[in-house]
């Protein structure tokens, strides 16, 4: 009798790698195995790490630990960014029995013989130069939406950033593979997709092996806007450079794009974008807000930054907090600086001591506490389109309306997934939006 083997995945990080881990299951798939929660007893536990996340090394010990209680004997299986970056380091932790790097990852099954546990770690890691090929992946993270990978790799060279050394030279997928993805995922009853990528602006660089872009991210959207039955597409990190003003105008128009735009800043101080090496100064990024702005008043827009970066004096880190604080945004992403090795920061002087990253850490956060709340008065009053998401949570059901507003409602089975036009009312005392039924869309 043969007994159907299982598989449990463990994912770290961000949309991609969970886009990406979504392709490698379905490769499992394809060999015969069964799917079960990372919490449920398994033959192989895949676990896609990220180089971003603080403490990755620990998280990740913590995980194979998770793992080796359920089912000691299980095959342990390291793939991803920090898989690329530090095969090694993976290799050696206790229980780990296989470390794939950026182009192995997705031929995982070809490297599972026979399942039995190696007295240590095997590598299999390529030179970073050798991943200039892409693979396609979309991920359906729940009944409710999916991510959809467009491109992979960066050409950048932030001086902060491991990302080019663990996923290598931007490359993009056809824009026939994206429009079949998305068509694919449409089928399936998702009402809303999330373009993701590691620079998604960067499109159509190496979408046929090299670096000529027969098709640029405006085309990508102009087409995707076409595809029938998805009712949502969201944008979700766009570089300030590459966001062209025909991208915010398509946007302003389109039929399925929603009003939401996540723009990393990283610093307020020119002083210290030239020190990370970004490709703008802050004043094309108060263009680029004026810009959504004027075609687009109540879109959403999210920023990143980075606080405690080398050099980063109190002035420096007060001009990104002024900045930040006029700039007519709606939330922030705030990171810490952490030093990474193989970059160009984790040698500079001017190093920031730790207790001072934190304090600038919560100002920042505070900041976006009291951004994201006048973005929400802003909007009570006005009639948005709610999609409700699929989990029951204390008794009560959230969704998101186009231009990113979360709101609760008392749990009902009936709402999840679907979309309705709602007035929103007022802020409950959690900093989420109560609102009122319109009416029924689909």
């Amino acid at each position: 009798m043969n007994i159907q083997k299982k598989v449990a995945f463990y994912t770290l990080g961000c949309k991609l790698n969970f886009s990406e881990t979504s392709t490698i299951a379905r490769s499992f798939a394809d060999e015969g195995f069964d799917r079960v929660d990372f919490s449920e007893n398994a033959d192989i536990y895949v676990i896609n790490t990220c180089s971003v996340t603080e403490n990755a090394d620990k998280r990740f010990k913590s995980i194979v630990k998770q793992a080796q209680k359920v089912n000691p004997k299980a095959f342990v299986a390291a793939v991803g960014c920090y898989a690329q970056l530090k095969p090694q380091e993976l290799a050696d932790v206790d229980g780990v029995d296989l470390v794939l790097g950026a182009t192995e990852k997705f031929k995982i099954t070809d490297y599972l013989n026979d399942l039995s546990k190696n007295d240590f770690g095997e590598v299999h890691s390529c030179e970073i130069e050798e991943a200039d090929f892409y693979v396609g992946s979309y991920s359906i993270g729940d009944r409710t939406r999916a991510f959809l990978k467009v491109q992979d790799g960066c050409d950048y060279k932030c001086t902060y950033c491991t990302i080019p050394l663990a996923r290598g030279i931007s490359r993009s997928d056809t824009m026939q593979n994206v429009l079949e993805n998305a068509r694919e995922i449409s089928s399936q009853n998702i009402k809303e997709i999330v373009l993701t990528g590691v620079n998604i602006g960067d499109y159509g660089k190496g979408e046929f092996g090299n670096k000529k872009h027969e098709h640029t991210f405006l085309d990508l959207v102009t087409e995707l806007d076409k595809v029938e039955g998805i009712e949502r597409l969201r944008i979700s990190s766009i570089e300030p450079n590459l966001l062209k003003n025909e991208t915010i105008d398509l946007v302003s128009k389109s039929r399925a794009f929603v009003p939401h735009f996540h723009i990393p800043l990283q610093s307020g101080s020119n002083y210290i974008l030239k020190k990370m090496k970004r490709r703008y100064m802050r004043e094309l990024y108060v263009d680029r807000v004026s810009k959504i702005r004027e075609v687009m008043p109540h879109a959403c827009i999210g920023v990143d930054a980075i606080v405690g970066f080398p050099g980063e004096t109190d002035a420096h880190f007060l001009e990104t907090y002024n900045f930040l604080n006029e700039l007519d945004i709606s939330y922030l992403h705030v990171f810490t600086y952490s030093e990474r090795d193989n970059t160009e920061a984790a040698e500079m002087d001017g190093v920031v001591a730790m207790n001072v990253r934190n304090k600038r850490c919560k100002m920042l956060r505070g900041l976006s506490v009291k951004k994201r709340r006048a973005f929400y008065e802003s909007q009570i009053g006005s009639q948005k389109t709610v999609l409700f998401e699929s989990e029951n949570k204390e008794g009560y059901i959230y969704g998101f309306t186009e231009n990113y507003v979360k709101v609760k409602a008392p749990w009902n089975p009936e709402l999840v997934n679907t979309l309705h036009q709602v007035e929103l009312t007022k802020i409950d005392e959690d900093g989420l939006v109560r609102f009122e039924f319109a009416k029924v869309l689909s």
